[in-house]
């Protein structure tokens, strides 16, 4: 049985608060929303727990084995953890069914943790109006911890300078054009990190043996299609809700946070693979990451981009001049210098939402890029380098660094490549059709 990570919440007895009609109406709302999704269990479990919450029953997990996966009465539990994962997956679901329908419910249907049964808990979005504005976004904790951590660490600096007469460097470069559509307004900032989705692979006892990452599954939208294409091994395959992160992002999010802070505006965190194409349309979007994780970003990209992506993620192709940028990061020994590319881009997503990437095909490419677009002279080299310094002109361009560095840290860089982007081709794009 899971273990509970937190203190208890307070819960009511289904049947207390709704009546059998109104739960199996609810269950029924809850399944057509699609939270769900398409496999078949969820909504068989929920369908079985409420049946048990109309019975007054509490149901335990080989009852659990047996009428909803069909197990037979030898099916060993403690072997076999696919029920518990199962009730931990659906709990997530049901949580963001609340957090996407029914916001001003006064209670919410829950399992609370250590359970195989459903609650009632009072909906914690309706207890003050202060609660109710909490962003729907699905924040990666550990990320709010560290901007969190990043904006003591500049308050602390900027204290520190109080008496000196100069800025710090994040605030002179909040002030560049090259920041101004996104830092120049009054619209949010969705704050996206490049992350790889990682699923699970599970042997004949049903338990996890391996984390697997495909580069055509990045969500859980598409385990689901991966598992609705291979029939015969869907069993095999969970979403464990989890991704990675490549090292050279909590570098660049250092970089990268203070300058946005200095705006004043609000500015969420999520994950690339949660990235909605509503997001896109409803913030300025700052992505930080690798290349080959940019995902929903990649088609706008390149759009109207000068560059085509090569052989793989680390090359890219200038299809003007028929030049490869090629990588040899991810190949050479320790200590042994290597070659990277960082990738910078910013573009109008819509009449009111610009996006800006802030990219690499690997770390040392990733940390340089950040730690340009943080430096007011770097700045100053990519607009002499467009040789335009209109706002139209700063607003949409892509630049490219050469970097050269040693056991993934940059070390040099230059400016190898910089191209004004057709906007026109952007709002084209198939991306961007879709948001429209």
């Amino acid at each position: 049985m899971e273990k509970s990570d937190s203190k208890p919440i307070a819960t009511v007895n289904t049947i207390e608060v709704f009546n059998p009609a109104e739960l199996i109406e609810l269950c029924n709302r809850i399944k057509s929303s699609g939270v769900l999704g398409r496999s078949k269990y969820y909504g068989a479990m929920l369908d079985y727990l409420v049946s048990c919450s109309i019975e007054n029953k509490l149901p335990k997990e080989i009852e659990l084995a047996t009428e909803v996966w069909g197990k037979p009465t030898s099916f060993d539990v403690s072997a076999d953890s696919s029920v518990r994962v199962y009730v931990h997956q659906l709990r997530k679901k049901l949580k963001t069914y609340y957090e996407q329908n029914e916001l001003n419910a006064p209670y919410i249907l829950a399992i609370p943790k250590g359970k195989y049964s459903l609650a009632a808990v009072k909906n914690p979005l309706t207890q003050s109006p202060a609660q109710q504005s909490i962003s729907k976004l699905n924040l990666n904790t550990s990320l709010l911890i560290m901007a969190v951590i990043l904006l003591c660490v500049n308050l602390l600096y900027m204290s520190d300078r109080k008496g000196e007469v100069s800025a710090p460097p994040s605030q002179i470069a909040a002030t560049h054009p090259v920041w101004k559509a996104v830092l120049g307004d009054n619209q949010p900032i969705l704050l996206v990190m490049g992350d790889y989705y990682i699923f699970g692979e599970l042997n004949a006892n049903g338990n996890v043996a391996r984390m697997v990452r495909e580069f055509n599954v990045n969500s859980s939208g598409d385990l689901e299609d991966l598992q609705f294409s291979d029939i015969e091994h869907a069993e095999n395959y969970l979403d464990l809700d989890l991704s990675y992160m490549p090292e050279g992002s909590a570098f660049a999010l250092a970089k990268i946070v203070p300058i946005l802070q200095n705006s004043g505006k609000t500015v969420n965190i999520t994950m690339m693979s949660d990235l909605t194409s509503s997001d896109i349309r409803s913030n300025h979007i700052v992505y930080i990451g690798y290349i080959s994780a940019l995902e929903k970003l990649a088609a706008m990209a390149f759009a109207g981009s000068g560059l085509r992506l090569g052989r793989s993620y680390d090359e890219l192709l200038n299809f003007r001049t028929e030049e490869y940028y090629t990588s040899d990061a991810g190949l050479p020994e320790e200590g042994e210098p290597f070659r990277d590319y960082g990738m910078f881009s910013t573009f109008p997503a819509s009449s009111d939402t610009q996006v800006v990437l802030i990219t690499g095909m690997r770390d040392a490419g990733l940390m340089h890029t950040a730690q340009a677009l943080s430096d007011s002279s770097s700045m100053d080299d990519l607009v002499v380098a467009i040789d335009s310094d209109t706002d139209e002109a700063v607003a949409s361009f892509e630049a490219l660094y050469e970097v050269y560095g040693v056991d993934r840290l940059n070390f040099n860089a230059n400016l190898v490549y910089t191209n004004l982007l057709d906007a026109s081709k952007i709002w084209r794009s198939p991306q961007s059709a879709r948001l429209y």
